[in-house]
């Protein structure tokens, strides 16, 4: 018997008022793959990682977790099942550490007190598994590079030890050898059997990382592709949605979906 994805949407929808912003979403991630979701400014895929993180619940749709049926009503229903969210804004503290803002809102208390020290520690260990590009866990975030407060964000939501990670638009203000530094974090996470969703304009990006790609056109599925397969100009089009019906279904059985 096949293994369930880790998680799977299906019919998923969400509306705003009169405005539906997601209709009929069908989205499969699997343990060990990174799934790219793209689309146009406006497609959806912000409020889809809402509604998967539990920020903004889906109304209508079934959330399945390793095939059992879930629901996602709140943040700390998404943490429990093992699911982390690095936004886009990164929601850091500037003002704060490193490693305050690595435990924020989760500090770790020793007879009442803040166990400083511990949670020095224990940032320490984290950002080791991931870079050495940080050396000083005191500096405050706003003195570090753009790179360095994504891993900083990257670092903070690996608390908990989660599975399932949705990265908004991971690389989108960093320069060359940041965004190479990002990726490769990318696929470690893959190499250690945890599911990622990839919310990217970059193609270059998702045809470097990505296993597979799930396109949203206003609101609404509009391609699956299997990335080592398809072609660019395959994938561009569905997001621009010069392809907008015909390819939907071919490249929803080419990606195996």
């Amino acid at each position: 018997m096949p293994t369930p994805p880790l998680l799977a949407l299906h019919g998923v929808c969400k509306r705003f008022g009169v405005v539906e912003v997601l209709t009929d979403i069908e989205l499969e991630i699997r343990a060990g793959e990174v799934v790219a979701l793209l689309g146009d400014n406006g497609a959806g895929k912000s409020t889809l990682v809402k509604a998967i993180s539990g920020v903004t619940p889906a109304d209508r749709g079934v959330i399945t977790w390793e095939g059992r049926t879930v629901h996602i009503k709140r943040p700390h229903d998404a943490r429990d099942l093992g699911i982390a969210t690095v936004y886009q804004d990164l929601a850091l503290c500037g003002n704060l550490d490193v490693v305050g803002n690595v435990y924020l809102g989760r500090e770790i208390r020793r007879f009442g007190f803040l166990d400083e020290v511990e949670m020095e520690r224990r940032t320490r260990h984290l950002l080791e598994g991931l870079t050495r590009s940080i050396p000083d866990l005191r500096a405050p975030v706003v003195s570090l590079s753009s790179g360095q407060r994504q891993t900083v964000a990257i670092a903070r939501s690996l608390l908990g030890d989660p599975r399932l990670l949705l990265l908004d638009e991971p690389t989108a203000a960093l320069g060359f050898d940041q965004t190479t530094e990002v990726l490769d974090l990318v696929d470690q996470f893959r190499d250690r059997g945890l599911g990622v969703l990839l919310i990217s304009h970059n193609m270059g990006d998702v045809k470097a990382l990505a296993d597979r790609a799930a396109v949203l056109r206003l609101g609404r599925n509009n391609g699956f592709f299997n990335v080592s397969t398809a072609s660019q100009e395959q994938i561009i089009s569905s997001v621009t949605g010069a392809t907008e019906n015909v390819p939907r279904r071919m490249a929803h059985r080419e990606a195996g979906w």
